[in-house]
C-alpha cells in the first residue's frame, strides 16, 4: 500500500505506474482517493478547530460558576454540548473517508522498480541467466507421474476418492525423496544464516489482507468456515504477520527467517496436461525463507536470496534459469520479481520452480511494521522467496536423475537424509 502523501504529490507517477502495469481501469481511483484525502483534512482541520473551541469555552465555566455566574455557565455549558454532537458526526464523517481512503489504497499497487520490464504478462518475462547445462538423454523420459507409479510411489486415485481432484499420496522412497528435499533445503538456510521457523498454518483475514492484494486472496485463499480463519497458501504469509503492529529495534534488523509449512490453494482455472499430476495442486509442502530489513538494504538482500535458490538447486546438479518478472506479471504488492525456473529434459524447456520478490514496505504499511528511530518510526521493507517447493522440485529432480531402468539417482547432498541410499530402483 502507498502512502497516501505520496499519492497527493506524484498523481502522474502513480498513474504511470499503473499505465506500466496495464492497469488503466484502476486510474479513476487516483481522482477518487485524492479527492477523498482533501475532504479528510478538511473534516480533521474542522475536529481539531472543534476541540479547540470547546476547550476554549470549557476553561470559561469554572470561572464563571466561581464568580456566580451561573447563568452564563449554563449557556457556555450547552453550546460545549452542541459542540460534543459536532465532534461526534465529525469523527464518524473522518472515520469513514479514512476506511474509504484506505479501501482505495488497498486496491492501488506498489510503485514497481525502475529496472522492471514493461510487458503485459509473464510470456514477456526476460530471461536474466542459466546455470548448468542442460542435458536431454538419448531415451524417453516418463510423464513424472508414470514414473512414480513405476516406483510405488504415488496413488493419485486413492486421492481422489477421499479429497478430490488436486491431491496425491506421496509413498515410500518417493516420500522420503520428498522428505529429504525439505530437511535439506531447512539445513542449507539454516547453514546460510538464517532462523528456522514452524508458523501457524493459518491466519486471520487482516493478516491475509496484509500480505496479499483482494484479487490474490480470491484466488488462492481456503477460509474456514464459521471462524476468522484462513489457511495459508504459503508461510510467507504468516511469517510476515508475525511483525504485525510491532515497532522494531534497528539493532535487531534484519530478521532472516526459514520456515516449513503446508500450503493450500484453490489454483482456480483449467490448466493443460503439463500442469496434471503433482505440478498445480490443493495442498503441498513449501521450504520458505523471508527477510525484513532497513529499506536501503532491501535490494541487497533480494540478490542474495534468489542466489540462494540457485545455489540450492546447482547442489543437487539441477540446471535452472532466473526470468525476471515484467509490469504485468507482478502481483500488486511487489515492487520487482525473479522467478527461478529449473530444466525439464523431458519437455525440453525450464519451468517455474520458485519465486523471489522484493515488496518494499507495502505489506509493512499494511500490516504495522515499523522500525524505531530517533528521527521519527518508519515502514520496514519486506521481501521473500522459495526455498523448495516439493512436489515441483520432485519433478525436477526426477526428470534429472532418471536412468533408462526407470530407477532414480539420489544426488549426493540428498543421501544423509535417505539413510545413504544411491538410487531408488524398480521393484
Amino acid at each position: 500500500m502507498l502512502d497516501i502523501k505520496f499519492v497527493r504529490d506524484n498523481p502522474e507517477i502513480v498513474r504511470d505506474n499503473l499505465r506500466k502495469k496495464f492497469q488503466e481501469h484502476k486510474l479513476p481511483l487516483i481522482e477518487e482517493v485524492i479527492e477523498l484525502d482533501k475532504k479528510n483534512r478538511e473534516i480533521k482541520q474542522k475536529g481539531d478547530e472543534l476541540r479547540q473551541q470547546r476547550n476554549t469555552l470549557s476553561s470559561q465555566i469554572g470561572k464563571l460558576i466561581g464568580q456566580g455566574q451561573k447563568e452564563e455557565a449554563d449557556k457556555i455549558k450547552d453550546e460545549v454540548n452542541k459542540i460534543n454532537t459536532e465532534l461526534v458526526e465529525n469523527e464518524e464523517l473522518e472515520k469513514k473517508y479514512a476506511d474509504d481512503i484506505r479501501n482505495i489504497m488497498m486496491r492501488i499497487p506498489n510503485i514497481i522498480h525502475d529496472s522492471v520490464p514493461i510487458g503485459k504478462d509473464d510470456s514477456e518475462n526476460v530471461e536474466v541467466q542459466k546455470y548448468g547445462e542442460p542435458i536431454v538423454p538419448d531415451y524417453e523420459i516418463p510423464y513424472h507421474t508414470d514414473i512414480m507409479e513405476k516406483l510405488n510411489g504415488i496413488d493419485l486415485d486413492s486421492a481422489r476418492r477421499v479429497a478430490g481432484n488436486g491431491f496425491y499420496y506421496l509413498m515410500g522412497d518417493i516420500a522420503r525423496l520428498e522428505s529429504a528435499v525439505l530437511s535439506y533445503a531447512r539445513d542449507f538456510m539454516i547453514d546460510k544464516g538464517f532462523t528456522y521457523c514452524i508458523p501457524p498454518f493459518m491466519i486471520r483475514s487482516d493478516v491475509v489482507t496484509g500480505v496479499m492484494s483482494f484479487e490474490e486472496m480470491d484466488a488462492m485463499m481456503y477460509k474456514i468456515e464459521g471462524e476468522d480463519l484462513y489457511l495459508i497458501g504459503t508461510s510467507e504469509h504468516s511469517m510476515i504477520g508475525k511483525f504485525k503492529d510491532q515497532i522494531l529495534q534497528k539493532k535487531n534488523l534484519p530478521y532472516t527467517m526459514t520456515s516449513y509449512s503446508p500450503c493450500f490453494r484453490k489454483e482456480k482455472g483449467a490448466h493443460g496436461i503439463e500442469e496434471r499430476g503433482v505440478y498445480r495442486i490443493h495442498q503441498f509442502e513449501k521450504q520458505e525463507m523471508i527477510v525484513v530489513c532497513e529499506p536501503e538494504q532491501s535490494y541487497e538482500w533480494y540478490n542474495k536470496m534468489w542466489s540462494y535458490t540457485v545455489e540450492l538447486f546447482r547442489s543437487l546438479d539441477i540446471p535452472v534459469r532466473t526470468l525476471e518478472c515484467c509490469s504485468g506479471d507482478l502481483a500488486d504488492l511487489k515492487s520487482k520479481s525473479v522467478d527461478v525456473e529449473a530444466w525439464s529434459p523431458r519437455q525440453k524447456k525450464y519451468f517455474e520452480v520458485g519465486s523471489c520478490s522484493n515488496l518494499t514496505d507495502a505489506q509493512s504499511r499494511r500490516l504495522g511494521i515499523r522500525v524505531k528511530s530517533d528521527d521519527g518510526n518508519y515502514y520496514a521493507h519486506t521481501l521473500n522467496n522459495t526455498v523448495a517447493a516439493p512436489p515441483r522440485m520432485l519433478i525436477a529432480l526426477l526428470e534429472n536423475n532418471y536412468n533408462q531402468d526407470g530407477s532414480i539417482n539420489i544426488p549426493v547432498v540428498l543421501r544423509p537424509y535417505m539413510g545413504g541410499k544411491e538410487k531408488i530402483e524398480v521393484k
